[in-house]
């Protein structure tokens, strides 16, 4: 029963908040009609919208955040005729005759129906200043699910606020007819009330209501709001929460150390997550459903295990996974391929092993997850907050502090507060997976199949889908040829007789290739070569110092990383045995 009360209180006290500025035109637009004709079904209309729509914003779902939205601007589009009708009655008659009925009814001429209506629209707009009673509430209903006792306690907020305007509504009502009397205004003042509308009305459509009068409101009625709470609904420490660092909580459930500062985020929402069904397998994890991260702030991770600059962040992926698990983050990749050999769930499996991938990872061979997030590169990330609402997004590598303050961002919207240990991450990726040397880079990811090929300067053009010899003379920059006995297919070429090579001109510190073995499976040797010498220290992960290296498995190969300067060289791969698949070369 207290914490009704100092709910109600609290209400009370958005009068003299700043953040209840814009909707006071409209309010004070029904100062002089009778108090129960036109003031309280005003008010009373207010109090239920309002107590409605935060009520579905406690409950969280997507579908809520859009009926929301849709409500919210239906409410700004009304009160927008409304303010017009009050400023100029001629230019309103000019309107569509619906509309008109509409602002006339609003204006005060249809009594108890008209001003409930009027309520109802400002109730949606109302957006009361983001205090510890308020937070409290909300914060409750997303931590422990909303309940009956949401909604009275945001109806308690609500009366709170409409009976001090109820009080502030008879006082301006009476020095309105004052003022008709004695000065003869009446049309003028009307005019005022439109103009003040108006100007409330293109406020909350810019969201300044959300954003600075907000924050002013915070200075000014915070502190009393939470003395209310430390004097009337003392938290009592339990020793769970003493030694789980748990948030207090009162008798009633509802999160009480957490409301002194109710943290929310000024990231923009860029969707609803979409759907997860369509995954064909799941590795790492069972099935995951929307609805069942509903409460985590989740990292949707688009990728595929033998592209380098996916390869690049998981150093990242899984430092954050680690970091903030226990916070509520939770990382899922979705890996969907690029080449035929990656559709196979035990080369994925694999992977996971070797680059020590231990978060849920949803198997996307028919790319329906794809498409139901849009989503057109490797890597993605797309981040959504615990209400399933993407916040932000990242479409290739880097932007890795962005993308982490954006993580602390919204796991501090879903615990209310801000934690000041604000540090990141900074992981120590090994191999193919160390950053690239972008200062360096001025060779290109190129394809070896034929429909993405480029850059080919062997003068054999005709062994497409069959076998052909084919030579390499002196290269430019990033041209590349085959020598021996090649068969070039749609996705890669397939060596058919010990001996072949692929020779590439490139100038970066890394130079790597996706490499596949035999179709029997059989490994298949190779020796790398730089500018005609044994790479030495310039040599990759997967080659010694001499180049010698096996390709044992369909995989991203490092097979240069120069230790020195970069400088524009000749790399040459020779294969001791026939039957391997080579798809693209990569560099970092």
């Amino acid at each position: 029963m207290i914490l009704f009360l100092v709910s109600f209180l609290a209400g009370a006290l958005t009068i003299v908040s700043p953040c209840i500025l814009p909707v006071v035109p409209f309010v004070f637009s029904r100062a002089g009609q009778p108090l129960l004709r036109g003031i309280l079904p005003m008010l009373f209309g207010m109090v239920a919208s309002f107590a409605g729509v935060a009520t579905l914003s406690a409950v969280g779902g997507g579908w809520a955040v859009e009926a929301n939205g849709a409500g919210r601007a239906a409410a700004i589009a009304l009160m927008a005729v409304f303010g017009w009708t009050l400023l100029s009655p001629r230019a309103a008659a000019a309107l569509s005759r619906p509309l008109v009925a509409v602002g006339n009814r609003l204006s005060g001429r249809a009594g108890v129906a008209g001003s409930f209506l009027l309520g109802v629209a400002t109730g949606l707009l109302w957006t009361p200043c983001a205090g510890p009673i308020l937070g409290l509430v909300l914060t409750g209903a997303a931590l422990h699910g909303a309940s009956l006792q949401t909604t009275l306690l945001l109806v308690a907020y609500a009366a709170g606020a409409a009976t001090s305007l109820t009080f502030a509504l008879l006082a301006g009502g009476r020095l309105l007819a004052a003022m008709k009397r004695s000065l003869g205004v009446g049309e003028r003042l009307r005019q005022g009330l439109g103009i003040a509308v108006l100007a409330g009305v293109g406020v909350i459509a810019l969201g300044l209501d959300t954003g600075l009068l907000a924050r002013l409101s915070y200075a000014g009625t915070s502190g009393v709001e939470q003395s209310l709470i430390d004097r009337f609904a003392p938290a009592v420490p339990s020793a769970t929460a003493a030694t789980s660092g748990a948030p207090e909580t009162s008798g009633t459930g509802l999160v009480l150390a957490d409301a002194r500062r109710v943290y929310r985020s000024s990231l923009p929402v860029e969707g609803v997550l979409p759907s997860l069904d369509g995954a064909t397998d799941w590795l790492n994890s069972k099935p995951l459903t929307t609805e069942e991260l509903r409460g985590k702030v989740v990292l949707i991770d688009f990728w595929t295990y033998s592209c380098i600059n996916c390869i690049r962040t998981l150093p990242y992926l899984r430092a954050w996974a680690e970091k903030y698990r226990d916070q509520g983050l939770v990382v899922v990749g979705v890996h969907a391929p690029e080449f035929a050999f990656e559709k196979r769930i035990g080369n994925v499996q694999k992977a996971l092993r070797d680059f020590a991938i231990t978060y849920p990872v949803a198997i996307d061979n028919d790319f329906r997850i794809w498409r139901a997030f849009g989503n057109s590169y490797w890597p993605a990330f797309y981040i959504a907050d615990a209400t399933g609402r993407i916040r932000h997004h990242q479409f290739g590598e880097g932007g890795y502090e962005q993308t982490e303050r954006v993580i602390q961002d919204l796991l501090a919207e879903a615990a209310g507060r801000r934690d000041e240990d604000g540090r990141l991450v900074s992981p120590a990726g090994q191999g193919a997976q160390a950053p690239a040397d972008l200062d360096d880079i001025r060779s290109g990811e190129t394809y070896v199949g034929y429909r993405q090929a480029a850059n080919f300067a062997s003068p054999e053009r005709d062994g497409i889908d069959h076998p052909q010899d084919y030579t390499v003379g002196a290269l430019r920059l990033n041209r590349w040829g085959l020598s021996g006995n090649w068969t070039v297919g749609a996705e890669q070429a397939r060596l058919n007789r010990a001996g072949g090579a692929i020779v590439y001109r490139f100038r970066a510190r890394d130079l790597h290739l996706i490499l596949g073995p035999a179709q029997d499976g059989k490994p298949v040797r190779f020796q790398v070569t730089i500018d005609g010498m044994a790479p030495g220290p310039d040599h990759g992960t997967d080659t010694d110092a001499e180049g010698y290296g096996t390709v044992s498995e369909t995989r991203l190969y490092q097979l240069v990383r120069q230790a020195g300067a970069v400088r524009e060289r000749t790399f040459e791969l020779r294969f001791l045995d026939p039957g391997v698949d080579a798809y693209a070369f990569t560099f970092g």
